[in-house]
């Protein structure tokens, strides 16, 4: 009998050691005896009948998330990917329903959210999937808690994580941004260039009112010049008329010499129409008599004054720039 004590106290410490078994924390444990459900235990320290109880299966209480790819097509005939991820939870009184209704219940899940997905999607156009999204969703979860509360599962949230068009789609969608985004750079381009040119002729055209303004100061200056210089011209007995005579050659020669200044200077002056030659020369004539008339008045006002009229060798030239003896063979003519 010393013999059985030891095989008696090691079968006893199985045996207590089988009917001993921990639950882990949001974890439930389904207890059979003889394959019929006897009960639910929780998290902690739990007790069985060894030999007769089971632990059946344990059951997650904890919140899980499964992910669904769904294909189907927009109403505008596109082909879109939707990634719908479900967030679910067995209830906890319900763990005999969650345990013992479904066999796979990510399945079933997965199954229900196909079908509304692909009877809510074919409904909108691409743009609109993009913009209401929360609609499939929302109508995601509205479907499966309807379902699935019956096998004691609780749909927390449903997201739509991912739209993914077909690539050529994709590609497509880009170029028309793309158009899109040059057609207002180029709007905003053109407008800028308007400011441009409306600012340049503003500037040109004041540009221009002053440039004018100070033509018609530098006319009005010079039409006084010429009215003092014809009234000094009358003063020694030359008429208007050859006044303006001698005026206009003093200007062409004035003119001849700005030009003769220019070292890079091209340009040929040529008279334009036949009697122009004619009419240069009869002013240059008549500019030349005048300037004669000049100085015979400027000598009777000195001899008449008393001055010494310098001699011929030293007889300065006169302002004109002329000489006596040309103006004396000018007179002659």
């Amino acid at each position: 009998m010393s013999y059985f004590v030891p095989i008696f106290l090691f079968l006893g410490i199985i045996v207590l050691i089988s009917a001993v078994f921990i639950v882990k924390q949001q974890t439930a444990a389904i207890i059979e005896r003889f394959g019929k459900f006897t009960s639910v235990r929780n998290s902690g320290i739990q007790l069985k009948i060894p030999l007769i109880d089971k632990v059946a299966g344990r059951v997650n209480l904890r919140i899980q998330q499964l992910d669904v790819i769904v294909e189907t097509k927009t109403k505008d005939d596109v082909f879109v990917r939707l990634k719908i991820s479900v967030q679910f939870q067995v209830v906890k009184s319900n763990v005999y329903d969650a345990f013992y209704k479904l066999e796979d219940p990510q399945n079933q899940i997965t199954s229900y959210v196909f079908d509304v997905v692909r009877s809510e999607v074919p409904k909108m156009k691409l743009d609109d999937v993009f913009e209401r999204k929360d609609d499939i969703a929302i109508a995601v979860k509205s479907e499966l808690n309807q379902s699935m509360t019956d096998y004691g599962y609780d749909i927390i949230k449903t997201l739509v994580t991912d739209i993914d068009p077909d690539q050529q789609v994709k590609i497509a969608m880009n170029r028309i941004n793309a158009s899109e985004r040059e057609k207002v750079a180029a709007e905003y381009e053109a407008e800028a260039e308007r400011i441009k040119i409306v600012a340049k002729a503003r500037a040109e055209a004041e540009s221009k009112r002053l440039q004018g303004q100070g033509i018609a100061d530098q006319r009005r200056e010079i039409a006084r010049g010429l009215e003092e210089s014809v009234e000094v011209l009358n003063n020694v007995g030359i008429n208007s008329q050859e006044a303006s005579a001698l005026i206009v050659v003093t200007q062409h020669y004035d003119t001849l010499q700005s030009i003769g200044e220019e070292t890079n200077s091209n340009l040929i002056l040529l008279p334009n129409s036949p009697q122009a030659g004619s009419d240069m020369l009869n002013n240059m004539i008549a500019s030349f008599v005048a300037s004669n008339q000049i100085g015979e008045e400027m000598k009777k006002r000195n001899e008449q004054l008393g001055l010494k009229t310098p001699k011929k060798k030293d007889k300065p030239k006169p302002e004109s720039g002329y000489d006596d003896d040309f103006d004396d063979d000018l007179s002659s003519l």
